[in-house]
C-alpha cells in the first residue's frame, strides 16, 4: 500500500524565504540568481523552472530525489544564513511558491518560483550597498556579485541596484540594507537617481586617477642624454 501526501490547493501561492548570489550574465544583458547549496550550479531567473541538479529526467520536486527549489516559512531562519562566513555576500530573495511542491517543517521544496523581493545587505566596508559588483568568483558566462558601495566598486564589472532590477526583469524589487529604498524595474524615482549618480561618480573619480598615474609614468620615466 503505498502512502499518499495529502494535498493542498491554496488560494494564493505561499510565499517562502531563502538566500542566493545574485549574478550578471558576462554580456552583461541578463540577471538572476545562483543558490548556495544543491542548487549552485545553475543560475535561475526571476520566473523560472526548477530542474534535478543530478540530469534525471524527472519532473522537480521528486519524491525519491532532492532536487528543486528550496525555501524556508520564516523570513528569520533565512537571514540567520547570512551570517555565516560563507554566505555574507548573499541577498535574502522573498518568493512565491508556484507549481507543485511538498511542505516540510521549516520550508518547501517546489517546481516554479517567482522571486518578488531581493534584500542587498552592506558593503563589505559597512557602508549602505549603491550597486552589486564583481564578487570575483562566478559560472561559466555568468559573473557573481556582492554587495557594494560606491566608493568601494573601482573599475570592477558592476550594475547599480535599479539597473540589476531593470535587468532581472518580472516586477523584482531590489532593496538596499535594513529599510532601505525599494527599487523596481518601472522606474526610478529621486532617492535611485542619487545612488546613480553617486556610483557614476565614483567610478569617474577612480578612473581620473588611474589616468593621472599614467600620466606620472609617463613624464618621470626621461631617457638618458
Amino acid at each position: 500500500m503505498r502512502l499518499r501526501l495529502p494535498e493542498e490547493r491554496p488560494t494564493e501561492p505561499p510565499t517562502g524565504y531563502k538566500i542566493a548570489h545574485p549574478m550578471l550574465s558576462q554580456d552583461g544583458t541578463r540577471a538572476g540568481f545562483t543558490g548556495v547549496s544543491l542548487g549552485g550550479a545553475l543560475p535561475y531567473g526571476v520566473l523560472d523552472e526548477a530542474r534535478c541538479v543530478y540530469g534525471l529526467r524527472h519532473r522537480a520536486p521528486h519524491r525519491r530525489c532532492d532536487c528543486g527549489f528550496h525555501c524556508v516559512h520564516d523570513r528569520t531562519a533565512a537571514e540567520a544564513l547570512l551570517t555565516t562566513a560563507e554566505h555574507r555576500a548573499a541577498v535574502l530573495l522573498e518568493v512565491s511558491v508556484l507549481g507543485a511542491y511538498i511542505r516540510f517543517e521549516r520550508g518547501f521544496r517546489y517546481a516554479r518560483q517567482r522571486v518578488r523581493t531581493a534584500t542587498v545587505g552592506p558593503c563589505a566596508c559597512g557602508a549602505v550597498a549603491a550597486a552589486l559588483a564583481d564578487a570575483g568568483w562566478g559560472r561559466p558566462g555568468w559573473y557573481a556579485l556582492a554587495p557594494s558601495c560606491a566608493g568601494c566598486v573601482r573599475g570592477r564589472t558592476s550594475v547599480s541596484l535599479a539597473g540589476f532590477a531593470r535587468l532581472a526583469g518580472e516586477g523584482l524589487r531590489v532593496i538596499a540594507g535594513s529599510g532601505g529604498t525599494a527599487v523596481s524595474a518601472a522606474g526610478l524615482g529621486m532617492p535611485e537617481l542619487v545612488a546613480e549618480a553617486a556610483l557614476l561618480q565614483a567610478r569617474l573619480d577612480w578612473f581620473q586617477t588611474q589616468l593621472a598615474r599614467l600620466g606620472e609614468r609617463g613624464t618621470g620615466g626621461g631617457g638618458k642624454g
